[in-house]
């Protein structure tokens, strides 16, 4: 058994913790664990093999917190544009024998009853050897208008429902033999590929000229398979739902409650969090009075609410979110007006993740940028160049190799050198200790757009 975890999405609605480099996914929001963390162990013990599908960012991502958990996963399944979850999925089924049951995970979901769990897994898998496309179906709580609904008939389902009105959704939760789509399935490779022929042959036709077309590298034991981006391109863009589950005579449900979320909003999230006699978030940096039902995330800065109700208030060190409770569904629309200004606050954090290690931006003002790198053992930026900045860098702790030109030196603490505008320069770890520097950027431009890579361990471009 093979469990498929689809690890694409950006997560705007939990902006500004999440961000397209740093999706919800990958935040470490419960006892310093990510969601991707919590799937991968909920998983490991039913599945023998994780197949992790998401774009290179996030190859690296799901890297690093892989060896933390001191987990080994045997494939990896990399797309260079994302054409949502049925060509997502064909992919990585076109990867397995066909009798082959996999589970499709989403990686941003939240499920606290473990038993439960393990127990809709077990009928899920019974299920799809008799040859079905099992889902997953949740027991409504409320009446929610976020999800799609799966309308039942004991395990056959009658029909999918879209995301309703309040009133409509309040019927469904009435009739009993509704549920909410959880978007996690379970069914043979082979046979979800046939049904997928069959219904969306487009999809099918094109998802296996992408796969014919593959690259596969392999990192220590795992195997990496890479799509070719034209290929992908000419995968119609849909969701296994609208693709297959929908117009499928072989689909199952099994009844989960199993104290799942999809974390979707800040309410929800504000669901997972303790609070105190007065309904505020459990935040020792929160000073809350004559305040109630206020849902404060995490901030390194002193927090204080004055005869302030029904709140949400997220703190990061560059962007700071208040909204009424109720309304944080509306916030997608906030990464949406951040694009139109051409603003980076919606792609990436003050701290950005890189497959060699992080940078984290100092100060940002025209003319100079300063940043705070941090290079890991044994990794290496790309060969590079810039054509709008010169960069001094400044060695805080570590050993640094720096290639300029042709000339390869050793830096140490307190040791610098200068990279001219136009220069070919690389900087390696070759310690066993982070290297640590301030880099100052000098120019007219100094966007991350303006890096020209000559070569890269990593196949970025």
């Amino acid at each position: 058994m093979t469990n498929i975890i689809l690890c694409g999405g950006n997560g705007t609605r939990l902006w500004p913790i999440s961000r397209a480099l740093m999706p919800k996914q990958f935040v470490k929001l419960f006892d310093d664990k990510s969601l991707f963390q919590l799937t991968v162990q909920r998983n490991t013990s039913t599945y023998k093999q994780q197949f992790i599908i998401s774009n290179v960012e996030q190859y690296f991502l799901s890297l690093d917190q892989l060896q933390e958990l001191d987990i080994a996963t045997n494939k990896f399944l990399l797309e260079p544009v994302g054409r949502n979850t049925a060509p997502a999925i064909a992919l990585a089924c076109l990867a397995l024998p066909e009798d082959e049951v996999v589970l499709v995970s989403p990686s941003d979901h939240l499920i606290k009853d473990t038993a439960a769990y393990e127990q809709a897994l077990a009928r899920a898998k019974a299920l799809a050897l008799q040859d079905t496309l099992v889902t997953f179906g949740i027991q409504p709580t409320f009446a929610e208008t976020g999800f799609g609904y799966i309308e039942s008939e004991g395990e056959n389902v009658k029909a999918f429902h879209e995301k309703p009105d309040k009133k409509t959704a309040q019927s469904y939760v009435d009739a009993g033999n509704f549920y909410w789509n959880s978007g996690m399935f379970c069914f043979k490779a082979g046979i979800f590929l046939q049904e997928l022929k069959k219904h969306a042959p487009n999809i099918y036709k094109t998802a296996v000229t992408a796969f014919a077309n593959k690259i596969i590298t392999h990192n220590n034991d795992s195997e990496i398979i890479r799509i070719q981006q034209e290929t992908m391109r000419n995968i119609p863009e849909e969701s296994i739902d609208y693709a297959v589950m929908e117009k499928s005579d072989k689909v199952k449900v099994v009844a989960a409650d199993i104290g799942w979320s999809d974390l979707g909003s800040f309410d929800a999230l504000s669901e997972e969090f303790e609070t105190d006699a007065n309904g505020n978030t459990l935040n020792e940096n929160l000073i809350a009075i004559h305040s109630k039902n206020n849902f404060v995330y995490p901030s390194e800065r002193l927090i204080s609410l004055v005869d302030i109700n029904d709140l949400i208030v997220v703190d990061t060190p560059d962007a700071l979110l208040v909204s009424k409770k109720g309304n944080s569904q509306k916030i997608k629309s906030i990464v949406k007006e951040l694009k139109g200004r051409e603003s980076d606050l919606h792609n990436i954090h003050q701290t950005a993740h890189r497959p060699w290690g992080t940078y984290t931006v100092l100060e940002d003002n025209p003319g100079y940028k300063i940043k705070r790198i941090v290079v890991k053992p044994g990794k290496r930026l790309s060969l590079q160049k810039h054509f709008h900045r010169s960069e001094h860098w400044i060695v805080v702790s570590g050993t640094a190799t720096v290639t300029i030109g042709e000339n390869v030196t050793t830096l140490r603490a307190n040791e610098s050198t200068y990279i001219k505008m136009g220069e070919l320069h690389r900087l390696e770890n070759e310690g066993k200790i982070d290297v640590v520097l301030i880099e100052a950027q000098v120019g007219d431009y100094t966007g991350e757009d303006d890096i020209v890579r000559i070569e890269d361990d990593y196949k970025r471009i």
